[in-house]
């Protein structure tokens, strides 16, 4: 199947309600051609210099998300146009993104990402981070970033009810914390070996690459 033809057959599995952020990790620019061609406006990228290269090369109406673990140092490059941050895992890095926002007279959507795996390679908070740094006084001095949901990574494993008690521990949480906070819009949960499962338990967002490019060489 051709990648437009894996795109479409996704996003017809997705409910409407459910974001597809197509991950370009590792993908040549022509390829992401093809998404874009199909209609696609969504992208996702891990790294920033790969993000900043292809987002020189691509056209400008694409939304990019920023999904991987990012440093401080490099969300300048990023700021200008960055359309959402999925990957924030500090308050000092929330604090650098406000103040680069500030300096593209910008205010940059953010989730918070929480650590709901069993791996060590995983990055996040754990739900009590979330929960202080959310009622903290040093984030209601960021004006130029709005938090506006939660992201997380399953365990990279074939037990089923693991990944799903996962995905509901985080969903149960999002739930909790939008009583308190209204800008909560997004939960993303879901890549291309467990989405349908993250769905079933409260996504609203998908990470998907390899469904659609095929396996990364």
């Amino acid at each position: 199947m051709s990648i437009a033809d894996n795109l479409n057959r996704i996003t017809a599995s997705i409910p409407d309600s459910v974001t597809l952020v197509v991950v370009t990790k590792t993908q040549p620019v022509e390829k992401l051609m093809d998404v874009y061609n199909a209609g696609h406006l969504v992208f996702g990228e891990n790294k920033v210099q790969e993000l900043l290269d292809k987002y020189e090369q691509l056209p400008k109406d694409i939304q990019w998300h920023l999904i991987g673990h990012l440093q401080t140092n490099k969300v300048k490059f990023i700021a200008p146009f960055v359309s959402l941050i999925q990957s924030v895992d500090s308050l000092k890095l929330l604090q650098e993104i406000n103040k680069q926002a500030l300096r593209n007279n910008r205010i940059i959507k953010c989730l918070l990402q929480v650590y709901i795996a069993n791996e060590d390679t995983k990055f996040g908070m754990d739900f009590s981070e979330v929960e202080q740094l959310l009622c903290s006084e040093e984030l209601k001095k960021l004006k130029n970033i709005s938090i506006v949901g939660l992201m997380g990574m399953a365990t990279n494993t074939a037990d089923q009810d693991q990944i799903k008690k996962e995905f509901n521990s985080l969903t149960v949480f999002y739930k909790k914390s939008q009583s308190s906070y209204s800008s909560f819009q997004i939960l993303s949960m879901g890549m291309s070996s467990d989405y349908t499962i993250a769905i079933e338990n409260g996504s609203t967002l998908v990470r998907i690459g390899s469904s659609i490019f095929g396996s990364r060489n």
